[in-house]
């Protein structure tokens, strides 16, 4: 884990924010960015930069960025959900599941996200710090950092299992730190979101949802509380984003969900430039068969039921006259478009009509379980569900989650790792899979610069 004085973070945040277009959230008129440590969190321009600065990486580098690097693609990769046509690239491991411990892709993952960490972690220490802020921006701000810094855990964990809850940007500390249990780094998790959540107002500071307000805090805590098995505040939380009718509606055309205006999205990471759109669009473009890099999994297509309009709609079906490849087609924008028509979509209502689907399912509420999973269905042109014990039901949301959800930051991989399927679906289909897969290995480095990182996860 690297480690930088408090001092240069907050001048990389700045410094980030203005020479990679970060002004698509926040303009700063300081051409250099070269702002003194005691300055940053006194002037609510310059600390708003050092957060809405997150969200850039996370759009460019981290975890959810829609590029080759992010877990949409990887994780579709090590899951069912895509197959890889590139011979010797990074992912190439991903797909085969011979991923080893000096993996570089697999060190991007740890380090970025615990790179995001350090800098909530800064902003945290910063606004603690600061006499001139108000508090109805200390608020604001501390709120998203808290959200910021459990998002990054939350990956981080579903990826390595065990792994270090950073609280500070105290170097002695951080390269001494131990894995945490995976039951701890939960509770720590949700108690940054509970927290967030109570600082965190109903509204957006922009109507564009790329800040976040309660409700994407509420959107991150369902899913910890789904994949921790809480199933009753999962439906209590997942109830709350639901019913708030007045900012989101489910009953938007299947064409319409992923443009930027949508009223399902939830949140949404804003792209660089003006007119730019998202880099999902981009990494799925295909401008002649065939495909270079990747393409959807033909039995996910198989799977789909005949008349469901996301086959028509969100997914691009091309030939060279003997063969068709499908490929994902959720975001249509693969250019400059003048004005950006696209936003990338970390969350949406449809997840949580499913996590509550499921968390009613599980509770023994099968009817409303079945209502839930209807709206999906019957939105996507489909009849209601078949489904009508728990057992059914629960493998009906599953399925219903990997069509409505698919390419979308990992949600396939961490829904067969955390149901315990990844063995019975993955095994027939990848020669190279074996069950200790179901965890990444501890990055190489890592254990060599901090031996208190030890065990290694097993089979690597």
């Amino acid at each position: 884990m690297k480690s930088i004085s408090i001092k240069k973070i907050v001048i990389i945040l700045v410094c980030y924010c203005c020479f990679s277009s970060c002004e698509d959230y926040l303009e700063i008129n300081d051409p250099y960015g070269q702002l003194p440590n005691d300055e940053v969190f006194e002037d609510e321009i310059t600390a708003t930069a050092a957060v809405t600065t997150m969200y850039a990486k996370l759009r460019d580098e981290v975890l959810i960025t829609g590029g080759q690097t992010g877990l949409g693609f990887l994780m579709g990769l090590y899951a069912d959900e895509l197959d890889y046509y590139a011979l010797g690239e990074h992912a190439e491991l991903f797909y085969l599941h011979q991923v080893i411990a000096s993996d570089a892709t697999v060190a991007n993952l740890w380090n970025s996200a615990y790179n995001l960490v350090y800098m909530s972690n800064a902003v945290l220490e910063g606004l603690e710090n600061s006499q001139t802020l108000t508090l109805e921006v200390k608020k604001q701000l501390k709120g998203e950092a808290l959200f910021v810094r459990a998002l990054s855990h939350f990956y981080v964990v579903n990826l390595f299992s065990d792994c270090p809850f950073i609280t500070t940007t105290d170097f002695q500390n951080n390269t001494e730190v131990v894995r945490t249990p995976e039951t701890e780094v939960y509770q720590y998790i949700i108690a940054d979101l509970v927290e967030a959540k109570s600082l965190l107002g109903n509204s957006y500071i922009t109507s564009e949802r790329t800040r976040p307000n309660k409700w994407v805090v509420s959107s991150l805590l369902s899913r910890v509380y789904l994949y921790t098995e809480q199933w009753e505040k999962a439906e209590n939380e997942s109830s709350q984003i639901i019913n708030s009718t007045a900012l989101y509606d489910i009953q938007v055309p299947l064409e319409e969900i992923f443009l930027k205006q949508s009223p399902s999205a939830i949140w949404q990471l804003k792209p660089k430039n003006e007119g730019d759109n998202t880099l999902e669009g981009l990494l799925y473009f295909l401008s002649s068969p065939p495909p270079q890099i990747s393409a959807l999994n033909p039995e996910l297509i198989n799977d789909m039921e005949t008349t469901d309009l996301r086959k028509q709609h969100w997914v691009n079906e091309v030939s060279d006259g003997t063969s068709s490849w499908y490929l994902p087609y959720k975001y249509k924008q693969n250019s400059n478009t003048g004005t950006s028509m696209e936003y990338s979509i970390v969350f949406r209502l449809a997840e949580q009509y499913l996590i509550r689907a499921e968390a009613r399912a599980r509770l023994g509420n099968l009817s409303g379980a079945q209502a839930d999973i209807n709206v999906i269905r019957l939105r996507a042109g489909l009849d209601n569900t078949t489904a009508t014990n728990q057992e059914e039901l629960i493998d009906a949301i599953i399925t219903e989650r990997r069509f409505e959800l698919f390419t979308e930051h990992g949600h396939r991989w961490f829904d067969l790792k955390r149901t315990g399927l990844a063995d019975q679906i993955l095994s027939p289909i990848k020669p190279g899979w074996a069950s200790t897969n179901i965890l990444l290995p501890i990055p190489e480095n890592e254990l060599l610069m901090n031996p208190n990182l030890n065990p290694q996860n097993p089979g690597y």
